[in-house]
């Protein structure tokens, strides 16, 4: 639930919005007042008529999708949409153009021209109700003529009961021409369904899946089984040929080498001669040297040899592999071993193939069981949909009798319960309705408006709005002045009021000297000597503002400077009517002493205008020169303002605050924006800048929620009617 401050707050929000904007809102809320007013005298009497139709025969059209037993015993109507009330299509069929405009056509109506009666102009006049919680039907017609609004209800409920059986007969001859087509269609569809369904099981094999399901189920089982036999038998002999096949350290296909060329005659020869020339070399090398002849012959006898042994070992292989000769002549235990290697290995390759062909049976009846659940869903919808041709062409059959009766039916799905009757008494004047829709119409249309306007508008109004944004010490507001002129001409050839100065006596100047008065004690430990005086955006009032302060702070005596230093677009010397010959600018480059650039506005006051506008005016004030000025100044001058850019369209101000003792902010309401006060704030705070305070100029006193200067200006009309009366005196 929202607090009494957050609607207060909303409401008092609303009443300053309607309070600035109220002659937009008089205007929008007049204006449509009186063009309801004035529709209203054109308004003439009307008649009403009243007639009543009760619906309970069941619609042919509707009847359709029934059966006889349920036409009969239904007495309501039916629609093809659940949620629809069958009514509101005859509704529709009622208010049709070509019922309408027979309606016309039978009763002759004319319009004020003679002519034949528009049908849009009688839609408009008919009304058509349901009546809550009933079959009932109201027509309703109103006319200037009061008989006329009795002929027509009439005249529709007549032509909608005779156009209704017209109807009816026609669709029944309609749909039973379509159904006769239809019947052979049907019958097509039965044999084709059950052909189809003949066809799927012939394809996957199905005479009875449930029993195919159980018997698969069992040969798995045995398949299970006899997979874990052969598997056991598998593992005993695998244990058995890598006992055999690490005592002969040979795989198989080296074993069954091995042992065909031990067998070989040929092998066998040659290695019986190479022994006996390694014998005959052993014999000679005992007698003679290497390089003897008889011993080189021997060694190429063993060579060539040697080489023919290689060629017998490749062809009993078949493989260019080379064998140890000691591998060539081994015993018979060794051969043995092999030979039981060699059984052992064909042993278990046999298991191996025998377990993969089960394996593969047992995958086979898996695919298949799993298959069934399929098969049997394909195999029960082709059922279903051979059951819903066949019902469904039973039920064409019956339809085709039924259309027979309807064709020569001779009622209407409605009849008439209450005839109209001409009215007596014309319908109660609609004006003060009229009047009331376009005074709310009115209300809206300009708090619409206004709310448009204001979301559009993104300025700031409020001193408060603008103090929630900034949260920085308030030092003073200054009201918005007015200054009347005689022409346009005459206003820019006319300065600027400085308050100050010109009225000295008035609310304005009192405010600045308050204004002056929080700046001296706004430091305990610091007296302030230079500040800098700037704004967020352009047109806040901040030179307005330094030079009424420069006057108030030097007619308390104390020596004051102001320095333009808004090179860009300079204000002070058109606000003291001074020459921008030599200024600021000049005194910076060197082009000029500060004695011939400064100008004495008032006792106690000089003025440093801007001059000529340099190339770069932040690279004059981001310099040493700059900075050794302002230290010059705050010794020969007591107070010392500097009028600076604003702070979102140059960087000067944040450069001349740290050569200062800080920055006076000046806000205006109606000219800021809640975006760009934002970021002026955020560029503030980032950089660490010294800010005193916040001035907000320009109050506008009908846009705040309280006055703020309701005492003073009281308190200044006080003193100035005390003065004239003692002048009066005198």
């Amino acid at each position: 639930m929202e607090s009494r401050e957050s609607v207060d707050f909303d409401l008092t929000r609303y009443l300053l919005i309607l309070k600035r904007r109220w002659m937009s809102v008089s205007s929008i809320f007049l204006v449509t007042v009186a063009f309801s007013y004035v529709a209203t005298t054109f308004m003439k009497p009307s008649y009403q008529a009243e007639g009543k139709l009760l619906f309970r025969i069941p619609s042919f059209g509707s009847n359709l999708l029934l059966s006889s037993s349920e036409a009969q015993t239904t007495g309501d109507l039916r629609t093809l949409v659940a949620t629809q009330n069958p009514i509101s299509t005859q509704i529709e069929v009622i208010s049709s153009p070509p019922l309408l405009q027979q309606t016309i056509n039978e009763l002759k109506m004319k319009n004020n021209k003679g002519e034949p009666q528009d049908v849009r102009v009688l839609e408009k006049g008919l009304t058509l109700k349901i009546v809550g919680g009933t079959d009932v039907l109201r027509i309703i017609y109103k006319s200037r003529n009061a008989k006329e609004a009795a002929a027509v209800v009439n005249k529709i409920m007549n032509l909608y009961l005779k156009n209704d059986i017209i109807t009816s007969r026609f669709e029944a001859e309609e749909t039973q021409r379509l159904i006769d087509k239809q019947l052979p269609k049907a019958q097509a569809a039965v044999h084709e369904v059950q052909v189809t369904l003949r066809n799927f099981k012939q394809k996957n094999n199905v005479v009875d899946l449930s029993e195919e399901s159980k018997s698969a189920v069992a040969i798995i089982g045995n398949l299970d089984t006899e997979i874990n036999n052969v598997q056991a038998q598998l593992d005993e002999v695998s244990a058995q040929n890598n006992e055999l096949r690490q005592k002969v350290n040979l795989n198989s296909q080296k074993a069954t080498d091995l042992i065909a060329l031990n067998q070989s005659p040929a092998v066998q020869a040659i290695l019986t001669q190479i022994q006996e020339v390694d014998r005959q070399l052993a014999i000679e090398r005992s007698r003679f040297l290497d390089k003897t002849p008889i011993i080189i012959d021997l060694e190429a006898k063993k060579a060539n040899l040697q080489a023919l042994l290689q060629k017998q070992v490749e062809q009993n292989t078949g493989n260019q592999i080379k064998v140890p000769q000691r591998q060539l002549q081994i015993g018979e235990l060794r051969q043995s071993q092999i030979k039981d290697f060699q059984q052992s290995e064909m042993q278990r390759l046999g298991l191996t193939k025998k377990l993969a062909s089960l394996y593969n049976s047992r995958s086979t009846y898996q695919k298949r069981v799993k298959s069934i659940p399929l098969l049997v869903q394909n195999q029960r919808e082709l059922e279903q949909k051979v059951e819903f041709a066949q019902s469904n062409y039973q039920t064409l059959l019956k339809k085709v009798q039924e259309l027979q009766v309807a064709a020569n039916k001779n009622t209407a799905n409605a009849r008439i319960i209450t005839q109209a009757i001409v009215p007596e008494e014309a319908t109660l004047s609609q004006k003060p309705i009229v009047l009331a829709l376009g005074m709310m119409l009115g209300l809206f249309l300009s708090a619409t408006t206004v709310l448009f306007i204001e979301m559009r508008d993104k300025s700031l109004k409020t001193l408060k709005e603008i103090r929630e944004i900034f949260g920085y010490t308030m030092l003073g507001i200054v009201p918005l002045l007015t200054k009347k002129v005689s022409s346009h001409r005459h206003a820019e050839s006319t300065p600027p009021e400085i308050a100050v100065r010109d009225t000295p006596h008035s609310l304005t100047s009192e405010i600045y000297r308050m204004i002056q008065a929080n700046l001296r004690f706004l430091s305990s430990d610091k007296v302030l000597k230079t500040i800098v005086v700037t704004s967020a955006v352009p047109k806040e009032g901040k030179s307005t503002v330094s030079a009424n302060l420069a006057a108030a702070i030097a007619q308390l005596g104390r020596q004051v400077l102001l320095i333009d230093a808004d090179m860009r677009v300079p204000s002070q010397h058109y606000l003291w009517q001074l020459t921008n010959a030599a200024g600021l600018s000049e005194v910076l480059v060197g082009q000029a002493e500060f004695k011939t650039g400064v100008c004495k506005v008032m006792d106690n006051l000089d003025v440093l205008t801007a001059g000529v506008k340099p190339p770069n005016p932040l690279a004059l004030l981001d310099s040493k020169r700059m900075a050794s000025l302002i230290e010059n100044f705050a010794d020969q001058y007591d107070f010392v303002i500097i009028d600076a850019p604003p702070l979102l369209l140059a960087a000067d101000a944040l450069t001349l605050s740290h050569m200062t003792d800080g920055i006076l902010l000046v806000a205006r309401p109606g000219v800021i924006d809640s975006s760009s006060a934002s970021a002026a704030k955020e560029m503030l705070e980032s950089s660490d800048h010294n800010i005193l305070g916040l001035l907000v100029n320009g109050i506008i006193e009908k846009n705040e929620s309280n006055n703020y200067f309701y005492h003073p200006k009281e308190y200044f009309s006080a003193e100035k009617v005390s003065e004239e009366g003692s002048y009066a005196h005198s």
